[in-house]
């Protein structure tokens, strides 16, 4: 029978598309039956409506990140303090003062100087110099003294205190406990400021923040590395004990580095003060013995010319050997 006559396509053809369908067919059956298939079906299914298995899991947050975003909350709040008021300088000075106080103080030192240049020199610019200095200048470069000297005390006892907490947290005493301890056996300024924190967790916040205000009254990086061991600690856990003995280790390093620096370069800061305090010495000293020869300097115009530009070399010198032998830890 010829099938073309009846407008269908011969045999041969016909059992080509036969073949391809049953493939086709077997293929899709196949796959459907495969076990991998049936979890990425699952998997698209779950996209839309997700079980309580996904929830778990999405927020199972991993440690790394938890610990990322403490160091990034950390740095925020530290870029966000950027501005410094006049009552967190004087508590970084150790000065427990009110801003009245400081403003009374500071007249009175402009006041005072102001008067004694003007009974010197009975100039009003030399006095009215003196007494912007006295009254702008000195106070804020006791301000600096102070607090430096407060830092450097407050680095020198810290590692003893990371020490304490880490002897009383691997006894089981509680980390407060061990806090309490510090502020009533350390040396100043620790003492002062471990109180603080105790009086601050009293009032209501938890020992991350309390410990995050200390770094804002003593601005170092090892009251920094301190802060972001116990904030990590406290937002993810961890053994704080260990963490707290590695950080000792690396204050003490630190201390050691910090000594070994000052005295290699010791000898570069006795060079430049002697080279800044020679011309003073040599002008009093041609003062006292030829006045009318020194005297030209101030006299003349000429002479004031070569003390102007003296003066500015001499500073950029002293600018100069500073940069270079001053180093950041």
């Amino acid at each position: 029978m010829d099938l073309s006559a009846l407008g269908l396509p011969d045999l041969p053809v016909a059992a080509g598309l036969v073949g391809v369908a049953v493939a086709g067919l077997t293929y899709v059956a196949i796959l459907a039956a495969m076990p991998g298939e049936r979890r990425a079906s699952r998997r698209l299914k779950t996209i839309s409506v997700p079980t309580a298995t996904a929830v778990v899991r999405g927020t199972t947050v991993n440690r790394r990140e938890q610990v990322a975003r403490t160091l990034g909350e950390i740095e925020a709040k530290a870029k966000g303090a950027s501005k410094v008021s006049l009552e967190l300088k004087l508590a970084r000075a150790g000065l427990a003062w009110s801003k009245r106080t400081y403003w009374l103080v500071s007249g009175g030192l402009g006041l005072v100087l102001g008067l004694l240049l003007l009974l010197v020199t009975d100039n009003l610019l030399p006095a009215a110099a003196g007494a912007f200095a006295g009254g702008f200048g000195l106070p804020a470069w006791m301000l600096r003294t102070l607090r430096l000297r407060r830092i450097a005390r407050f680095n020198k006892e810290l590692p003893n205190a990371v020490d304490v907490v880490v002897r009383g947290i691997r006894t089981g005493i509680p980390v407060s406990d061990c806090f309490r301890m510090v502020s009533r056996e350390a040396e100043e300024p620790v003492r002062s400021e471990f109180r603080t924190i105790i009086e601050t967790q009293a009032l209501g916040l938890s020992l991350g923040d309390a410990v995050a205000r200390l770094h804002e009254r003593v601005p170092t990086a090892e009251v920094n590395f301190f802060s972001i061991v116990i904030n990590i600690q406290q937002q993810s856990g961890g053994n704080l004990s260990e963490a707290l003995s590695n950080l000792s280790r690396v204050l003490r390093e630190r201390a050691k580095m910090r000594g070994k620096v000052q005295a290699m370069s010791m000898e570069a800061k006795a060079s430049a003060s002697i080279i800044a305090c020679l011309p003073f010495g040599v002008a009093g000293i041609t003062t006292l013995t030829s006045p009318d020869y020194i005297s030209l300097l101030w006299t003349t115009d000429a002479g004031r010319i070569a003390l102007v530009g003296s003066g500015i070399w001499m500073l950029l010198g002293i600018l100069t050997i500073r940069k270079m032998i001053a180093f950041d830890f």
